[in-house]
């Protein structure tokens, strides 16, 4: 398993990170099998297993449930639970409280965290506690109705400079990586450049210093999945196929034999 540090010590130079959503523990088990280096079990099951059309009503037990299930399917790769809205940000207590329930309960390695300038001092005082921390810049899901939409960010100047300022800010205060999301691949090379911490990139061009994407939407299996996602099968397709198959063989008496 990477460490923390050896995370937080990758570069550009290397071996770009790969870093994939799972929800369960046999997608977990075949997700690590590949040889992903990290595992988010991310708020993002929301949409992808959960049938919202957001990641707002997750819950912190969703959240511990799914990320125990992946733990225990898990023997190489870091997993990193995503905080879920307003499970952090209105006190730092609560905050500190739910972050450490899903490393001490659930098992995580490490907690994300969609930030802003109100997570640097939450973001110092979990590390302090010894409760690493990813943070999460761009386009952040949790603010949908504040943003209007899974629309690009950082395509002002103004914008571009608030997400380096936050970016070196929650470097700073011991993030040891940095998810950014959805922003052009010029600002993404600058974050990256900027930052001693791995960026990885999400929808943010090739510059970064890896990759993370949501799972369905890599097997193919999302109804919808973003512009900036790809494919690289068709799940979808093939559990369709089975299911047709399965109904037709017990309707045929070819099931059971």
């Amino acid at each position: 398993m990477p460490t923390v540090q050896e995370i937080r010590q990758a570069s550009a130079d290397e071996e770009p990170l790969t870093m994939l959503t799972a929800y369960d523990a046999p997608t977990a088990e075949l997700v690590d099998a590949a040889g992903i280096d990290m595992i988010l079990v991310g708020d993002s099951m929301g949409n992808a297993v959960l049938g919202y059309d957001s990641t707002l009503p997750v819950t912190m037990d969703d959240v511990a449930g799914h990320t125990g299930a992946v733990v225990r399917a898990t023997e190489d790769a870091l997993v990193v639970a995503d905080m879920p809205f307003l499970s952090y940000g209105a006190t730092d207590d609560a905050g500190i409280e739910n972050a450490g329930r899903l490393v001490k309960e659930a098992g995580a390695n490490a907690v994300k965290i969609e930030s802003g300038p109100h997570t640097v001092e939450l973001t110092e005082r979990l590390v302090q506690l010894g409760i690493p921390v990813m943070a999460h810049l761009g386009l952040t899901p949790q603010r949908l109705n504040q943003v209007g939409g899974y629309t690009r960010q950082g395509t002002t100047e103004a914008d571009a400079r608030e997400i380096k300022d936050l970016a070196r800010r929650h470097e700073e205060a011991g993030a040891f990586s940095l998810v950014l999301e959805h922003v052009p691949s010029e600002l993404a090379a600058e974050v990256t450049a900027d930052l001693d911490v791995p960026v990885i990139g999400i929808g943010a061009g090739p510059e970064t210093d890896g990759q993370v994407l949501v799972l369905t939407d890599v097997i193919g299996l999302s109804a919808s999945p973003p512009p900036f996602a790809e494919s690289f099968g068709d799940v979808r397709g093939e559990i369709a196929d089975a299911v047709a198959s399965y109904r037709e063989a017990v309707e045929d008496g070819d099931f059971p034999d």
